[in-house]
């Protein structure tokens, strides 16, 4: 892991949150701390959504606030062919191809669920090797570990939940059955399942099979009415009380 200076220190500071920007190998990141911190904490990953990238606003405004109220570590990664990563030329012919079938009749969701299926089969390894270069950090350690991903953070954020024994809570939402039910299956951690109502990009019948397939003894689906970008501002709230009281 290198860390990339943006200041003579390295790094960046606001309101008592510490930012770093890194890279491992070639997954550029950025991880927030408090500041002044030493010793182990939580540490939440955050998957951006499709066509954003790790330092996205909704991103930025779930790790401050998870490291200012909480205490926590946050760090998220460029998704590849998103951020800082070089245009990945297999992503884009198959999102061509999607965007001209979608033209011509074809449904979304099963289009969706396979390009996320397969841009899963990346991640997860790249993921967890975040983790392990992370939780080496005197500041950071090896405490417990959430997971919150919506949209594509959802499609690619149910493999790696139920691949990765760290994970002790996770938040997902705004993903389908099609994408991702078998995995959803392995996923016994507590989970809060965000679904918008009118979401024109994923049916709500496939929102809804997705929740019912987690096999968590412990699951709540959070409906609102709105579209796929319309979650609630205080569903921000409920998301640190969940982990506050699973990680903390």
């Amino acid at each position: 892991m290198r860390f990339i200076p943006e200041t003579p220190s390295g790094e960046t500071s606001s309101d008592g949150v510490r930012e770093q920007l890194f890279t491992l190998g070639e997954i550029p990141g950025v991880l927030w701390t408090p500041e002044g911190a030493a010793g182990a904490r939580p540490l939440i990953l955050l998957g951006h959504g499709g066509g954003q990238h790790k330092k996205a606003p909704d991103i930025l405004a779930r790790a401050h606030r998870f490291v200012a109220e909480c205490g926590f570590a946050a760090v998220a990664v460029d998704v590849p062919g998103h951020g800082d990563r070089p245009p990945h030329e297999e992503y884009n012919r198959i999102a061509t191809e999607n965007q001209a079938r979608v033209a011509a009749g074809a449904e979304l969701a099963p289009l969706i669920a396979e390009f996320q299926a397969l841009v899963a089969r990346r991640t997860v390894p790249e993921w967890q090797a975040v983790l392990d270069a992370v939780q080496q950090l005197d500041h950071v350690g090896a405490g417990p570990v959430g997971y919150w991903g919506i949209s594509l953070g959802c499609g690619l954020g149910v493999p790696f939940v139920a691949a990765e024994p760290r994970v002790r809570a996770a938040v997902l939402g705004l993903g389908g059955a099609l994408a991702s039910a078998g995995a959803a299956a392995r996923i016994t951690v507590p989970v809060e399942f965000l679904v918008q109502w009118d979401d024109e990009r994923v049916p709500r019948d496939q929102s809804l099979a997705l929740f019912d397939a987690l096999a968590s003894a412990e699951k709540t689906l959070h409906a609102n009415p709105g579209t796929h970008g319309e979650i609630p501002a205080f569903e921000l709230d409920s998301t640190l009380r969940f982990f506050a009281r699973h990680l903390a």
